[in-house]
């Protein structure tokens, strides 16, 4: 009877024993299993930041320039295009990214545009404003023919809405701006002028329809 009942107490304490070292073997497969989760998660999480910082690094869409102005689009034809241009009135001089400006933060006060031309270059600031009030500004350089001149010069005169001055650092001999538009022209017989003017004199392009293209600056 003693010996059955030792036994039976034997056979318990080996099955408590096993069952301890089952558990004891879960236990070990779990740490691992956790520690091994854990280094794959850092480096998933650490490849993942790379590849983010990677692409924000690389991002190849369309950006505007330094000066926060955007970048223009050239049509078939050859008109540069710009994009939402700034309004805002300011007291002090801009720095316009081209010549002549097509628009931008300019002066409260516009040059006046009722046909005027102006025989001595007129600050860029206040023929911006005019620009946004629908005008369309001819200029020229040194370059440019006399007998063109003469046209165009006749031409803005019998037109409300544009204006005429030289600007001598500009890349070409004649040139058409309104807002957000401008072209270069071969000269006064160019078919491009008449379209122009015919387009953008108070076109859909401004900014201001209807205001005032007299009672500005003059020089």
């Amino acid at each position: 009877m003693g010996s059955a009942k030792n036994t039976s107490n034997a056979s318990r304490k080996a099955r408590i024993e096993e069952m301890r070292r089952a558990d004891r073997a879960r236990d070990r497969r779990g740490r691992v299993l956790t520690i091994t989760l854990g280094a794959v998660l850092v480096v998933a999480l650490g490849v993942g930041g790379f590849f983010l910082f990677d692409n924000a690094s690389d991002d190849s869409g369309p950006k505007d320039d330094a000066k926060g102005w955007p970048k223009y689009k050239v049509s078939a034809d050859g008109e540069k295009v710009w994009g939402k241009l700034g309004r805002t009135h300011v007291t002090k001089k801009v720095d316009y990214p081209m010549t002549p400006p097509v628009g931008g933060d300019h002066n409260q006060v516009w040059m006046n545009c009722n046909g005027d031309v102006y025989e001595k270059e007129i600050p860029e600031v206040n023929a911006v404003h005019s620009l946004e009030h629908g005008a369309v500004w001819v200029t020229y350089n040194d370059k440019a023919k006399p007998a063109d001149l003469k046209k165009l010069e006749a031409k803005v005169k019998a037109t409300p809405y544009s204006l005429m001055s030289p600007v001598k650092d500009q890349k070409d001999p004649v040139m058409l701006t309104a807002w957000a538009h401008q072209r270069t022209v071969s000269g006064a017989d160019d078919p491009k002028v008449k379209e122009f003017f015919s387009k953008y004199v108070q076109g859909k392009q401004t900014p201001e329809p209807g205001a005032a293209c007299t009672s500005g600056m003059a020089q």
